[in-house]
């Protein structure tokens, strides 16, 4: 069986939720990428241009400081990697965390909530920061599915 991570930026909680009962469902280990500065209210408001998620994401070479670091990230083979999608694609600290490690020969396959989109140009918005690795859109988790629902999906996989 492959050693599996669950990785996942959450910024309220919602994708935080998905990840946990997706870390039970696949037998996987988890990390949270935090922020080296985390997001207050006023940074994730997103009607506000100056907000610093609206700047972070209208700026393509935008990469968010992560706080910390996976430990022995070489020995993980499938990653699942989840977030919340902002404006049609994911969040600029995904790419950081993508641009953090080398996932050569890795299988990485994403997550994801929203409040009403799908995964938009995710996939193409991140494969530019893993190259090597084999990068699927994965699943909308929206509604906290329960463990047992999450692991019918991740045995479909065929890991």
């Amino acid at each position: 069986m492959s050693k599996r991570l669950v990785a996942y930026f959450s910024a309220s909680g919602t994708t935080a939720r998905a990840a946990r009962n997706l870390a039970a469902a696949a037998g996987a280990d988890l990390f949270e990428i935090k922020p080296a500065q985390p997001y207050s209210g006023a940074d994730l408001n997103w009607n506000d241009k100056k907000s610093r998620s609206s700047v972070e994401m209208a700026d393509d070479a935008s990469r968010p400081e992560i706080a910390e670091r996976v430990e022995n990230m070489e020995s993980y083979d499938v990653v699942f990697l989840g977030f919340p999608v902002w404006w049609y694609v994911a969040p600029h600290i995904i790419n950081s965390f993508l641009e953090g490690y080398d996932f050569s020969g890795k299988k990485i396959i994403l997550f994801a909530t929203s409040g009403g989109s799908g995964f938009g140009k995710s996939v193409d918005g991140l494969r530019k920061s893993c190259p090597g690795a084999s990068i699927a859109e994965g699943k909308l988790l929206n509604g906290n599915p329960g463990v047992n629902e999450l692991k019918s999906w991740v045995d479909s996989l065929h890991l």
